[in-house]
């Protein structure tokens, strides 16, 4: 490819560092489709002849078929996909496959086929998070009435239901969803045809091979259009995002499946044993998920270090843009698969949460609520009794609807027996019918509205 400039050539060291084909070649696909595109433009233009363009065509869908069966070759001498593509094509149909270059430069030739892998890569993650929220929904409209504690600092805060729980994560995902999906509409405008960096002085139809390749447009400056990885960030920014959630909730199964807790009880499919311990049943699946958020997020503070210094248009720097996204995206997979396979399968022990939210005087803060509203104490009033009311019964070693009226009446004489009726767990969970609070029957309002916009029958 150099033999016009260059009276050596690389060394050994050279080719190593400068092919990308070990791993661009997951490009191939798209490549061979914006090759396909780009010709029947050629064509339409009567840049290339007709007659040629046919033999092009042909050639590239044999190569497709080859890449398909038996996988794409690596030489590296051939450096990247691109190449390896149109030496291919040079063996079947000759000299005639040096006119698909025309009008084009690997620059926006990769621009071009990343761009349409980061666009099937969201999509595949959209897939992926669609069946994600519907195991959600599922188990969330399962246990609506279950009953759990509910923290903060992890410590028993208020009883909530777990629905409420599971649908906490339905949310978050949601926005993970909309995130990818801002970044698909942000990105979908095509560099083919901005060439090396300036354009072209053939008369292409940029607009033809946008629209053959689904692009809504073509990008507007050249110089932009060869350089701009920020598709790729906003892919990985979306994809650390996203990895952060599941991690959250990996945690949160860690914890749950621990004896202490005793919450749930992950499937054997997604546990491990120890190879001394018989008794063990490691959640290994979720560590996995929680360790690999901490990849994803260096994936991308990785390409952000690699584009934060350079200049327009293209550096060679950016054939580095390519692995940070591959492996997101691989470990995103596994991450959304392997937490949607726990939550559809795993046991969670309502009786056990339900003895827990009993515990810890969590409660109290529907007392402090019926202080203000029964008794009409002002809360700061509410708070300070409830505390008293609360040390007593640590003291006493009870909770608080343990303790008799006397002894209430003892510390505020405006208490009476109606206060018995705000003590339980389920009285506290029943009351918090604000919108979007844990009550089951507004926990049933929003996986209502799950189901409608995951398509779902109600």
């Amino acid at each position: 490819m150099w033999g016009g400039r260059f009276a050596d050539g690389p060394s050994s060291i050279m080719r190593e560092i400068n092919a990308s084909i070990p791993f661009d070649k997951k490009l191939w696909r798209q490549d061979i489709r914006a090759s396909l595109a780009h010709v029947a433009m050629l064509a339409d233009q009567k840049i290339v002849e007709a007659e040629d363009a046919t033999k092009i065509v042909d050639g590239l869908n044999q190569i497709a078929e080859e890449y398909e069966t038996g996988g794409v070759p690596e030489d590296l001498d051939l450096e990247d996909i691109h190449m390896h593509v149109e030496a291919r094509l040079s063996e079947i149909i000759g000299p005639v496959a040096g006119r698909l270059h025309t009008a084009r430069s690997r620059n926006d030739q990769v621009a071009t086929d990343f761009r349409l892998w980061v666009r099937e890569a969201m999509e595949m993650v959209d897939d992926a998070l669609d069946a994600l929220q519907k195991a959600l929904v599922s188990r969330a409209e399962e246990h609506a009435d279950t009953i759990m504690p509910g923290f903060t600092h992890l410590q028993s805060a208020q009883p909530v239901s777990l629905g409420h729980h599971l649908m906490a994560y339905y949310e978050m995902v949601r926005r993970d969803r909309s995130r990818f999906a801002d970044a698909r509409k942000r990105m979908n405008e095509s560099p083919l045809g901005a060439a090396a960096l300036a354009g072209t002085g053939f008369a292409i139809d940029r607009d033809k091979t946008a629209s053959m390749l689904g692009f809504d447009n073509p990008t507007a400056n050249s110089l932009d259009s060869v350089s701009d990885r920020d598709f790729a960030l906003d892919y990985l920014m979306a994809a650390t995002q996203c990895s952060l959630h599941l991690s959250r909730l990996a945690e949160e199964f860690v914890i749950w499946a621990s004896q202490p807790f005793g919450f749930i009880k992950l499937p054997d499919s997604f546990s491990t044993g120890s190879s001394i311990m018989p008794q063990k049943r490691n959640p290994d699946a979720a560590e996995l998920v929680r360790g690999h958020s901490g990849r994803i997020a260096g994936a991308m503070n990785a390409l952000v270090m690699t584009m934060k210094g350079l200049p327009l248009a293209y550096s060679k720097d950016m054939q580095d843009d390519k692995p940070p996204v591959f492996e997101a995206h691989d470990l995103l997979g596994l991450s959304i698969a392997a937490m949607t396979g726990m939550i559809a399968e795993v046991e969670f022990s309502g009786n056990r949460m339900r003895a827990l939210a009993e515990s810890g005087f969590s409660t109290a803060t529907d007392f402090a609520d019926w202080l203000v509203r029964e008794a009409k104490l002002p809360f700061r009033e509410a708070h300070h009794v409830t505390g008293a009311v609360v040390s007593l019964a640590e003291e006493q070693g009870c909770g608080l609807a343990d303790l008799t009226l006397e002894q209430y009446q003892a510390i505020d004489s405006r208490i009476d027996e109606r206060v018995f009726d705000v003590l339980s767990v389920d009285a506290s969970v029943a009351s918090r019918s604000s919108y979007g609070g844990t009550a089951p029957d507004q926990v049933r309002v929003q996986i209502a509205k799950a189901r409608q916009t995951l398509g779902l029958e109600n």
